[in-house]
């Protein structure tokens, strides 16, 4: 899956010069079901973290 940070060129000419909201020009792009998909996985991976560790 792609990081945020790869699309931040697209998403700053999406809103500069087609006036697009930041939520708008990441879903134009499809960014935001993958950050949505990486955050839920990054808090799944802390937790069974938690659980190895006690």
């Amino acid at each position: 899956m792609a990081d945020h940070e790869n699309y931040q060129v697209a998403i700053d000419i999406l809103r500069c010069h087609l006036g697009m909201s930041l939520d708008e020009a990441q879903k134009e792009l499809g960014l935001d079901a993958v950050s949505k998909k990486k955050k839920l996985s990054d808090a799944k991976e802390a937790l069974i973290g938690l659980t190895r560790d006690s």
